[in-house]
């Protein structure tokens, strides 16, 4: 099983993936937004969609699937409303502009909401969501992707895994944030499976004739290829656990990502060879004080957090998470530590650094 890890310190590898960006002709700002979108996932414990994903960025940068001088265009603007055309810019920066003049309509009207069309993969969905916690608002971000997902009793990918996320803010506690693939899991973590060399647990995904799919490595080339399987929506197969909830999420997502603005949706988004493809997001803010005092808001939302973390466990678990409570942890143990990266994946961000004349991050010693 290829599993060696080699670590590097978070500021050291936000820093090399901010001088490839740059090295690919984004400017300095937008590199930076990028970075600290991957270094983020890293951190968090997303691996699915870390660093690792860099050499699929450099491709899409380096084939124009990416645009770095993309004219980012708002074809609709309201006080409370927002439509931007990417025109296939970096996901991140976009995004992440996107969310700030959210943030600011939401301060005026009390809730905004925005999409992004004609964009590329933005990254975690959950970086989004928390840019609202600072300002005492509720955070929303969707975004879809390639068709990935196969319907209930269906063995034809028509939506992507679609991720959502959610973040509300506390006080003593660390924050709600909810971020997840609408379905079982994101290819991302097939993907992490496949560099590891580790077959697919039963219950992820489904190979072209509709059965169990273990390989790792046919179920990508064949959900590349659209020539059936793909991976089930969150709930698993069937209808006796609820697929046809997660089936339903990934829809919703799809009709307010793309739907509503007019982009691209279900088997219509599609990834190239080398890079992600063309996509659309969807973020909403909701300003807290428009419906109580934001103090009070947070002391009951510690209280709520709080008995959730002390319900008892199950017996053999040791503990009992809220959404966000492990991500907070692993990026305290990663800025402690350093994060972890595949021993393949460092040599390909030393490829990456001879191409481009850089200098790849410093692995920490004695991990």
């Amino acid at each position: 099983m290829k599993s060696e890890y080699v670590y590097v310190t978070i500021d050291a590898l936000q820093l090399f993936c901010q001088q490839v960006f740059q090295a690919c002709g984004l400017s300095e700002e937008d590199a930076r937004i990028a970075a600290d979108v991957l270094v983020a996932a890293d951190a968090r414990g997303i691996p699915s969609h870390g660093t690792a994903r860099l050499p699929r960025y450099v491709n899409g940068l380096e084939t124009g699937v990416v645009r770095p001088d993309a004219a980012v265009e708002v074809v609709m603007d309201t006080p409370m409303s927002l439509v931007v055309d990417a025109h296939g810019a970096m996901g991140a920066p976009v995004s992440a502009r996107t969310m700030r003049q959210i943030i600011a309509k939401a301060r005026d009207g009390g809730a905004a909401f925005g999409c992004v069309r004609d964009s590329t993969h933005f990254g975690i969905a959950g970086y989004y969501a928390m840019m609202a916690l600072e300002a005492d608002m509720l955070g929303i971000a969707m975004t879809n992707t390639a068709a990935l997902g196969v319907p209930t009793f269906g063995r034809q990918v028509m939506f992507g895994t679609n991720p959502l996320a959610f973040a509300a803010p506390a006080d003593e506690e660390r924050a709600f944030v909810l971020d997840m693939a609408t379905t079982v899991v994101p290819r991302g973590k097939i993907e992490v499976y496949d560099r590891l060399g580790k077959d697919l647990p039963p219950g992820w995904a489904v190979d072209r004739h509709g059965r169990t799919a273990k390989d790792t490595a046919s179920l990508l080339d064949d959900m590349f290829h659209r020539v059936g399987g793909g991976i089930l929506p969150l709930g698993g197969e069937g209808e006796l656990f609820s697929g046809y909830k997660g089936y339903g999420l990934a829809v919703m997502v799809d009709i307010l990502c793309a739907v509503l603005c007019g982009a691209p949706f279900g088997p219509d988004v599609a990834d190239t060879a080398t890079s992600s493809g063309r996509v659309s997001h969807f973020f909403g803010t909701i300003k807290i004080a428009a419906f109580r005092d934001p103090r009070e808001f947070r002391r009951d939302m510690d209280r709520m957090l709080r008995d959730l973390r002390n319900t008892p466990p199950a017996e053999g678990a040791e503990r009992v998470y809220f959404a966000g409570q492990k991500e907070f942890e692993a990026e305290a143990e990663c800025r402690r530590s350093g994060i972890p990266l595949l021993e393949q994946t460092y040599a390909q961000f030393c490829d990456i650094a001879t191409k481009y004349g850089l200098v790849p991050p410093r692995v920490l010693s004695g991990r």
